[in-house]
C-alpha cells in the first residue's frame, strides 16, 4: 500500500506535465491539422527563461540562488513563471507569424519539414554561449523542500512512511488550475467557440466574421504559455537542466505527444486525459515491472492504442462526404 501510494503521488505530478505540454500540440493540430514539433522545444526555453530569470531577480532580493536552504518568497516563484509564460507566449507568436503563417495553404508536408527547421533552430540558437549555452546548470530552489504529509501505510516489510512533498503539490495544483482556467476558455467564452468554429473550417469561419488569423495566432500563444508553465515546474522537480539539445528534452516532447495521440488528438479534454495515462503506465510500470523499461511502456502503450482505437481514448472519426 506505502509503495502503491507514493507511485501514485509521482504519477500525478509527472501526468500534470505530460499533460500541459500535451495541450499545446492538440490545440495547433485541433485548429491547422499538423504538428508542432517545435512545441517540445518551448517548454525547453520555458525552463531555461526560468533559470535564467531566478539568477538574476534572486540576488536583486539579497538570496543565494544557489543555497537551497533559504528559498524565496513564493511570489517570486510566481513571478518568474509568469513572466517565462509571457515570453514564451510572444516567442510562439513569433513562429507563427514568421514560419507558419505564410504555410497556411500550403501542403501538410511543407510545414512539416518547416516544424522540423524551427525546432533545430531554437536548439542551436539555445546552445550559442551568449544565449544559454551548451552546459547543464542546476535550477535554483524557488520552493522550500518541505514535506507537507507523512502517512505511515504498511508496506511489504511493515510500515512505511509515504511523503506528499510541498514540490508535488505545487506542480499538481498549478497545472489544475491552468487546465481549468484553458477548459473555462475554450468551452465558455466568446473567443472559445472561435477556436473550435476555426477548427470545423476555417473557410466557414472566416465567412462567419471569425478573424481566423488573430485565432490562430492566439492558439500557438497559448499553447505556448503552456509550454512554458510545465518547463518552469518541470525544473522545479527535477532541478539538473540539460543543455537545450538534449536527448530528455526530445524524449520528454515526444512522450507529450504520445500523450496527445492516445488522448485523441484535437480533443482537449483527451490530451489531458493522455497526459495522465501515459505517467501511471510509466511509473507503475516502472516500479511494479522494470525501470529499464519505462519508455518501453508508453510507445508499446501507444501501439495498443492505434491498432485498438486508433482515433485515442476519446476521439472521434472524421468522416468526410465524396
Amino acid at each position: 500500500m506505502a509503495d502503491f501510494a507514493q507511485t501514485l503521488m509521482t504519477a500525478l505530478a509527472i501526468g500534470s506535465l505530460y499533460a500541459l505540454i500535451a495541450l499545446g500540440y492538440t490545440m495547433v493540430y485541433g485548429i491547422l491539422k499538423f504538428i508542432n514539433f517545435a512545441h517540445s522545444d518551448i517548454v525547453v526555453l520555458g525552463a531555461w527563461v526560468s533559470y535564467t530569470l531566478a539568477n538574476k531577480i534572486l540576488p536583486m532580493l539579497g538570496l543565494n540562488p544557489h543555497n537551497p536552504e533559504t528559498p524565496p518568497p513564493l511570489w517570486v516563484g510566481a513571478l518568474i513563471l509568469l513572466s517565462a509564460m509571457v515570453a514564451c507566449g510572444l516567442l510562439g507568436f513569433v513562429i507563427e507569424r514568421l514560419a507558419y503563417k505564410p504555410l497556411r495553404r500550403a501542403p501538410r508536408l511543407n510545414v512539416l519539414i518547416t516544424a522540423i527547421g524551427v525546432s533545430l533552430l531554437l536548439q542551436n540558437v539555445g546552445q550559442l554561449n551568449y544565449v544559454f549555452g551548451a552546459s547543464p546548470q542546476k535550477m535554483p530552489a524557488l520552493l522550500p523542500n518541505i514535506d507537507l504529509l507523512r502517512i505511515s501505510l504498511p508496506s511489504g516489510d511493515g510500515y512505511r512512511d509515504v511523503v506528499i512533498g510541498l514540490v508535488d503539490v505545487m506542480i499538481f495544483a498549478t497545472s489544475a488550475v491552468l487546465m481549468l482556467v484553458l477548459e473555462y476558455l475554450v468551452f465558455r467564452t466568446k473567443l472559445g467557440t472561435a477556436m473550435r468554429a476555426v477548427s470545423f473550417s476555417t473557410d466557414n469561419a472566416s465567412l462567419m466574421g471569425i478573424p481566423v488569423d488573430r485565432v490562430v495566432s492566439f492558439t500557438f500563444v497559448l499553447g505556448s504559455s503552456l509550454a512554458a508553465a510545465a518547463g518552469f515546474l518541470y525544473v522545479m522537480k527535477y532541478p539538473g537542466l540539460n543543455q537545450p539539445a538534449h536527448s530528455i528534452w526530445v524524449l520528454l516532447g515526444l512522450k507529450a505527444f504520445v500523450a496527445a495521440v492516445i488522448g485523441g488528438i484535437g480533443n482537449v479534454r483527451g490530451a489531458v486525459l493522455g497526459g495522465f495515462v501515459i505517467a501511471f503506465v510509466e511509473q507503475f510500470g516502472a516500479f511494479y515491472i522494470s525501470s529499464n523499461y519505462r519508455d518501453v511502456y508508453v510507445f508499446a502503450l501507444l501501439i495498443i492504442i492505434l491498432l485498438v482505437r486508433p482515433t485515442g481514448l476519446l476521439g472521434s472519426p472524421v468522416r468526410e462526404k465524396v
